[in-house]
């Protein structure tokens, strides 16, 4: 049986900047001493996601800090021998602001981005869609990753991943609560928004694991998660509890059968 553990950041989010860099150098120091294979972070963690309640407060977007908190945390995973999958976002040639994931090896080396594809509506004033979809690997595991809006609202996008071998797809998220919403306490109830409903179907609709990390705050309408290939809830981190979400996963049972047996319907 060949098995991988992950971590997932159920983090607070940075009140600035430079904290958005210690928090996450914290976070991979802390999963490697729990023996953790590879560590994903919530959408945007570096420099932290701009919301509409977020973006006033926030630095303007900022190439060479960027490349700056890159190159420490790379040093950071390096140090701890732990793959790393960081929410962040990038600076295109024109200027463009894109959401992203940053994927390092667990030797500090750059595997390269994920960007976010299908953005919200919402996000159209602040980012810009990126393009384009790769498969990743480290040791034993193939993963993709589809950001946030994606993975609730776009099938395709895991099924993606998994027909070309994920095992796992790893779902960055950012999703606070809004006043006097509801606020739920387990983890797909009923009563839930169906956001947490929609990843449970996107594992089973695909044989795959799916793995979501969102931001730990009061309220949340989602909490991080593992979801087995079948459907059913591996694990999930309490709602609003700041913490690393570690989950031991077989690879055996993530075989992608039903992403395969997938036959596009012609319009």
């Amino acid at each position: 049986m060949t098995t991988c553990r992950i971590a997932l950041g159920n983090l607070r989010f940075p009140a600035t900047r430079k904290e958005s860099v210690e928090l996450a150098e914290q976070a991979i120091a802390d999963a490697a001493a729990l023996r953790a294979d590879i560590l994903c972070f919530p959408e945007g963690f570096v420099p932290g996601y701009r919301s509409p309640a977020t973006a006033t407060a926030m630095a303007p977007p900022d190439g060479a800090f960027l490349e700056r908190a890159w190159a420490r945390i790379a040093r950071a995973a390096a140090k701890a021998n732990l793959a790393v999958i960081l929410g962040t976002e990038r600076l295109t040639d024109d200027g463009a602001l894109i959401v992203t994931t940053l994927v390092i090896h667990r030797d500090g080396t750059v595997a390269g981005f994920q960007d976010k594809v299908q953005i919200d509506p919402s996000e159209e004033a602040t980012y810009s869609a990126g393009n384009g979809r790769r498969i990743f690997t480290s040791g034993p595991l193939v993963f993709g990753i589809a950001i946030c809006h994606e993975g609730w609202r776009y099938p395709e996008t895991v099924r993606w991943a998994a027909r070309r071998d994920a095992q796992i797809v790893f779902h960055p998220q950012f999703h606070a609560a809004e006043p006097g919403s509801y606020r739920p306490t387990a983890f797909a109830d009923p009563a839930n928004s169906f956001h947490e409903k929609a990843l449970l179907c996107r594992a089973a609709e695909n044989t795959c694991y799916v793995a979501t990390v969102n931001f730990a705050s009061v309220g949340s309408p989602t909490t991080s998660a593992v979801i087995w290939p079948d459907g059913t809830l591996l694990a999930y981190q309490p709602y609003g509890q700041e913490g690393l979400l570690i989950a031991d996963i077989d690879l055996a049972p993530a075989t992608g059968l039903l992403a395969k047996r997938y036959k596009p319907i012609e319009d």
